[in-house]
């Protein structure tokens, strides 16, 4: 358990992108019997799987009526969590609250996803809030350590593990991606603005072309934060929607960074992976 995770204060305000991740968060502190108010993003959050929780809508870029709503429900600690597309910056709705502290804004958009979010994260802990992450909010979704299917990786993917790790490595400074796929030693893809979803039916694509030649069940998907990420914001994540890609691309298995990974319907992508053939692995630090 961390500092934070210890100190944590109910309720926790969850401001929720889309996928499912901000409600098995909102679930997982309140089994803990931590409150849990989801602030929903307009265009991002789902309005019917919210409608079971405590929750208010807001739009992207208003500062001023997030942090009223924030203290009204008393949340000082605040988790983001789910998927949003970067919004343009002349497309954010902008109030009072915002225009106070516009100069922040734009330094924050000047940058990938990871600088982005700490950004606004640092707009908000200096109006008193406290920026948590999974670590602290919700640690039972993170991925163990260690081999989790009956699949086994054999010694050609242990090899485009460490290759994979070591393409991430390089490229976290720039705030690209958080995934590659590599192929019998191949770097052949490497995650961009259309995400892991996007990175695994391209490698889908290529095949079918006939770009990669290599037999089916070979390769493997390697996630992990970028070097010098803040954790707290943007960790990578898997689901049975991974499980589904990386089938349908012919992979192997997956390799995720132990700790530092957020495991959606964990059980349900367990059988995925075990129905599929493909194996998933938590890599330590």
């Amino acid at each position: 358990m961390t500092s934070a995770a210890s100190e944590i204060s109910s309720p926790v305000g969850v401001i929720a992108g889309g996928g499912a991740m901000p409600f098995a968060v909102a679930d997982s502190l309140m089994a803990r019997g931590t409150g849990a108010v989801i602030f929903a993003l307009k265009g991002a959050c789902d309005p019917a799987s919210v409608a079971r929780f405590r929750h208010h809508w807001i739009s992207v870029g208003q500062i001023g009526k997030a942090t009223k709503l924030f203290r009204s429900e008393g949340c000082r600690d605040l988790i983001f969590i789910g998927s949003l597309a970067r919004p343009a910056l002349s497309e954010i709705r902008l109030d009072w609250g915002t225009l106070r502290v516009m100069g922040h804004v734009v330094a924050a958009f000047r940058g990938g996803d990871d600088h982005l979010l700490s950004g606004i994260g640092r707009i908000l802990e200096q109006d008193g809030f406290r920026m948590v992450g999974v670590k602290d909010a919700a640690p039972d979704l993170l991925m163990p350590a260690g081999l989790i299917t009956s699949a086994v990786p054999d010694g050609s993917a242990a090899a485009d593990i460490a290759r994979g790790r070591e393409v991430l490595g390089a490229l976290g400074p720039f705030d690209i991606g958080q995934a590659a796929v590599v192929i019998d030693g191949h770097v052949v893809a490497v995650e961009d603005i259309e995400g892991t979803d996007g990175l695994l039916a391209r490698v889908t694509r290529l095949r079918i072309d006939g770009r990669i030649r290599s037999k089916a069940a070979r390769g493997v998907l390697v996630k992990a934060p970028k070097r010098g990420q803040d954790l707290r914001f943007d960790l990578p994540a898997v689901g049975p929607n991974t499980i589904e890609g990386a089938a349908k691309a012919g992979l192997a298995g997956i390799a995720i960074a132990a700790g530092n990974t957020v495991v959606a319907e964990s059980q349900a992508m367990i059988e995925a992976a075990d129905r599929a053939g493909l194996f998933i692995t938590g890599l330590p630090a």
